[in-house]
């Protein structure tokens, strides 16, 4: 009597998270330009199409990945902004982890990419992109407002003053992360650090 072939066993998907971390792992590594479906597929043991029936295509893993990124940025924001400290060390704090480490910052590498395919993007993916940049923003208007409440800081209004220094780290981070020549994250840091002086310290 023959005894019947067992039946394949399928291997499980990873969970989501851990693709999600093997992306951001591949953009370090190897760069934007290596991160297909097919070479992620190959480094989580999936296929491109199944990759492609969790994802639907590689515009929203692009942005699940950086949701991803912006989540673990997001606690290690919190965790920078509520501890007890003088505004302005948190302020600076609140900086060196906006701007790049240097050039190919895998965060910053990807972002720059969703911003580029957002031109095309649908009212779904804006809104997302939306919300990580409001929580950035909340987040700085709620530290220079406790910053003007306590007399640290001149009495500016928190939010025009937290759009106009959050459009000045962007211009300056994305020289960081492209490696503009004769820009680097010392000299970039220092520049923020000056104008902070010049326009926020309270008078003594």
């Amino acid at each position: 009597m023959s005894v019947p072939p067992s039946p394949r066993r399928r291997t499980p998907a990873p969970p989501r998270e851990d693709v999600l971390a093997a992306a951001m792992e591949m953009i370090a590594e190897r760069g934007l330009e290596k991160l297909t479906m097919a070479a992620l597929g190959r480094e989580v043991g999936m296929s491109s199409g199944h990759l492609l029936y969790y994802f639907h295509s590689k515009d929203e893993l692009l942005l699940r990945t950086l949701e991803w990124s912006e989540g673990r940025l997001g606690a290690e924001r919190g965790r920078l902004l509520t501890r007890a400290a003088p505004a302005r060390e948190r302020l600076d704090a609140y900086v060196d982890l906006y701007v790049p480490d240097g050039h190919r910052d895998p965060h910053w590498t990807l972002w720059l990419e969703v911003w580029n395919r957002s031109q095309n993007a649908d009212g779904d993916a804006r809104d997302r992109q939306a919300a990580i940049e409001g929580a950035w923003h909340r987040d700085l208007v709620a530290l220079l407002a406790e910053g003007v409440s306590r007399g640290e800081f001149r009495a500016v209004d928190p939010d025009r003053f937290a759009a106009r220094l959050r459009a000045l780290l962007d211009g300056f981070s994305i020289h960081v992360a492209i490696g503009l020549r004769g820009t680097d994250r010392a000299q970039i840091l220092r520049h923020v650090r000056e104008f902070l002086d010049d326009s926020l310290l309270a008078d003594s």
